[in-house]
């Protein structure tokens, strides 16, 4: 079985999945593009031999259309995701799930109404080596339980659209996943501190900042956003334990020593330093459509992240106070 697939959001995301999909996946095939700009469609379409809509619900509505990705902004997330469940198709929507509380609540409400779960939520970290293997120290328990979280995410810069807020609910959002993640609970409050600004940011920007988190069992998270540290792409992760600890630093390319020192490739995006556990992602939801089955974070997972940035960005809007994390009941539905 090939997965016709639907792709809404012909940007830079979206043909990065198109050509990941089109070049190095098996199973799935790209069979129409929607897009506002039809004109932006129409170019990723149609090399393709796909079909070219200029909104998502009519893509959605393509019954040669088995299943939907999305990679569109953030805030029109919500409808499009709605959408495809009540076609009753399987969904993979980039993150976030969707930009408020509110809305993660609709689409979860969606989804216990069709009875199935369709919605994946693309926290790609989830399927990176170096992240299983830090969770696997953890859930063996020879270290014993986790005390401690130190993240650190580190961009090169940014373009002078991104916000303060967009440290949190576009960039720190992958390290609130991927503590739920390693440690298997949740996030009960967050507090963002905002230390000596960088020189090297635009005039409107707090950059860097410190989100500071606590879970249900009292472990502590800090997480060093700074997106204009020039140098390159850096994700780091150490995860202290009683008798021991696991990290995880920037991608690890071969190094070499010569006279001039000892040296190593530094990633400069998410798209080579997580570029396996993105097609990862992306090939095990295919074989789970295949088989019409869920794979990956749920919305439940989306739903949660949200609410922790919701809560970072009250923070920071209130002089960095902390915040009690405002979350419902799991439902049994995601259990």
């Amino acid at each position: 079985m090939t997965v016709r697939i639907g792709l809404i959001g012909a940007g830079g995301m979206g043909r990065a999945h198109v050509d990941r999909i089109t070049n190095e996946l098996s199973g799935g095939r790209i069979v129409a593009v929607a897009d506002i700009n039809l004109d932006g469609a129409k170019a990723v379409a149609e090399p393709l031999g796909a079909k070219a809509y200029g909104s998502g619900p009519e893509l959605i509505a393509d019954p040669d259309v088995d299943a939907v990705l999305i990679a569109t902004f953030g805030k029109v997330h919500c409808p499009d995701v709605i959408a495809a469940i009540e076609a009753g198709k399987y969904v993979l929507c980039e993150k976030p799930l969707a930009t408020t509380g509110e809305d993660c609540r609709k689409i979860m409400e969606a989804e216990q109404k069709a009875g199935k779960q369709l919605v994946t939520v693309g926290f790609m970290r989830r399927f990176d080596k170096g992240y299983n293997e830090m969770r696997k120290v953890l859930t063996d328990g020879d270290l014993g339980y986790a005390t401690l979280l130190h993240c650190r995410h580190r961009n090169p810069s940014v373009p002078e659209n991104y916000t303060t807020r967009n440290m949190i609910d576009d960039t720190a959002i992958h390290e609130i996943d991927i503590s739920r993640f390693l440690l298997g609970e949740e996030i009960t409050s967050v507090r963002v501190d905002t230390p000596r600004s960088t020189s090297k940011k635009f005039a409107h920007l707090t950059d860097p900042l410190v989100l500071v988190a606590t879970t249900e069992s009292g472990v502590r998270i800090d997480d060093e956003v700074n997106v204009n540290i020039q140098f390159g792409y850096s994700i780091e992760c150490e995860l202290v334990m009683e008798g021991g600890t696991t990290s995880l630093s920037d991608q690890e390319h071969a190094r070499v020593r010569d006279q001039w020192g000892e040296r190593h490739v530094i990633c400069h995006s998410h798209v080579d330093r997580f570029h396996d556990a993105f097609n990862a992602e992306f090939q095990g939801w295919i074989r789970a459509v295949e088989r019409d089955e869920h794979a990956g974070s749920t919305a439940w997972d989306g739903y949660a992240a949200t609410v922790v940035v919701d809560a970072g960005i009250e923070s920071l809007e209130n002089g960095g106070k902390e915040v009690q994390v405002d979350m419902i009941d799991k439902p049994a539905f995601y259990a």
